[in-house]
């Protein structure tokens, strides 16, 4: 309701985590916060990073929805056209938003040090901070409106339909065939569901799942058109309160996202299959968002640090049917994935607990989510109600947004301490 009539209408995303409430009035007190209160950046310049960010996942429907509040908040139009119609100091974020979105572990104390140079497009501490938690907060958003189908959703009214992908257009990070990474502990082989396939020759069940995205692929069809023979739709009707002058304001909105990315080639790659010691895999114990990042963001970006927090507590305490377990092996499996490791956590566990669709499900989304298409909002072949879907899809969220956050976070620390 507060966001109904704060807004004028209620958006897909809203739609969707309102089967978890506490959670989303966190959820849209933190956006709320970054996009429109108090900060150092100007309203245009936030929401053309919102652009930028979104835009590295493809994701058209946040694309579309911070278009129109850009020309609403009074940016230029001929921004649009494109990256390199933008100011310099906007194109100098490209690099960390590309790196944030696909490979954080790459972030590094240079890539801060560029960004704060003297001169006459330098960043401020404050403003690179506020940049740095609205590109997480985007990207990680992202995977959320892939995973649970808004982005495959009809705009609203007032916003056009884009155009379909061009045929040849290459996914940021498509699935690899192999990783080799084994659960730690020994953990050997555990018997699948039904459902899958099982080999003739037994072998060791990795902790990453992505060798079986042939696998996926069919199971994303199958899903789809069991999803449409059922007529299973969510409420697409919205809520509208604008203007007819606004309506035509966004009319002419929908923007290719493709022409806010340079490097498209560039996306996620396996951290389990890189120099561990050279990345530095960060470790929670040396760097965790408890004793080092909420401090460091909250004063350096006044409150956000306060509300991000909450963010992350409300996920962890929405209620389910599954045990707290497995959600911290959801969370724990996230950051694996993104080079993080707990030193006190037994990473037996996952494939102990997590499904093997579930474990493919999970990492498309929270790595490849532009490339893994709304199908997999589906997951009708895993044991789950709709609301604990979407409790799956805010757990996937939330870890991939602290896990951007920390890497952020500690390149910053690292040249503050230099």
């Amino acid at each position: 309701m507060k966001a109904l009539a704060s807004r004028g209408r209620l958006d897909s995303v809203s739609q969707h985590m309102a089967s978890h409430p506490q959670y989303l009035e966190s959820f849209l007190r933190t956006q709320h916060y970054i996009l429109y209160m108090d900060g150092p950046l100007p309203l245009q310049y936030r929401h053309y990073i919102a652009i930028m960010a979104a835009a590295r996942h493809h994701c058209r429907y946040l694309v579309s929805l911070h278009t129109a509040q850009f020309l609403r908040a009074g940016g230029e139009r001929v921004w649009l056209q494109g990256l390199e119609a933008a100011p310099p100091r906007l194109r100098h974020l490209d690099h960390i938003n590309k790196v944030l979105a696909h490979q954080p572990w790459l972030t590094s104390r240079s890539h801060i040090q560029a960004l704060l140079k003297s001169g006459e497009q330098c960043w401020s501490l404050a403003e690179l901070v506020q940049a740095v938690v609205l590109l997480a907060h985007c990207h990680s958003l992202c995977s959320f409106v892939f995973g649970c189908g808004a982005d495959a959703e009809p705009l609203p009214m007032s916003m056009s339909v884009p155009p379909p992908l061009p045929p040849h257009r290459i996914p940021h990070g498509t699935p690899p065939a192999y990783c080799p990474c084994d659960a730690a502990n020994g953990n050997t082989t555990v018997p699948l569901t039904p459902s899958v396939p099982l080999e003739r020759t037994p072998r060791r069940r990795s902790l990453d799942s992505s060798y079986d995205v042939a696998f996926l692929r069919e199971r994303i069809q199958k899903s789809q058109e069991e999803k449409e023979r059922r007529g299973d739709r969510l409420l697409h009707s919205q809520t509208l309160l604008n203007t007819d002058m606004e309506e035509e304001e966004e009319m002419e909105c929908s923007t290719d996202p493709s022409r806010f990315v340079s490097d498209p080639e560039f996306g996620y790659q396996e951290f389990a299959r890189q120099d561990e010691d050279h990345l530095q895999v960060l470790r929670v114990q040396d760097y965790s968002w408890e004793d080092h990042g909420f401090s460091l963001v909250n004063r350096l970006y006044s409150d956000i640090g306060h509300l991000l927090d909450d963010r992350f507590r409300s996920v962890a305490a929405l209620p389910s049917t599954h045990s707290p377990d497995l959600q911290r092996a959801i969370w724990n499996y996230i950051h694996w994935i993104y080079g993080i490791r707990y030193d006190d956590y037994n990473y037996g566990e996952v494939n102990q607990l997590l499904e093997k669709g579930l474990k493919l499900y999970i990492k498309a989304v929270a790595c490849y989510p532009d490339a893994t298409k709304t199908p997999l909002c589906t997951l009708h072949w895993a044991p789950f109600k709709p609301a604990e879907k979407v409790h799956v899809d805010l757990l996937v969220m939330e870890a991939r947004l602290q896990a951007e956050l920390l890497y952020a976070l500690r390149a910053i620390t690292q040249h503050m301490i230099a």
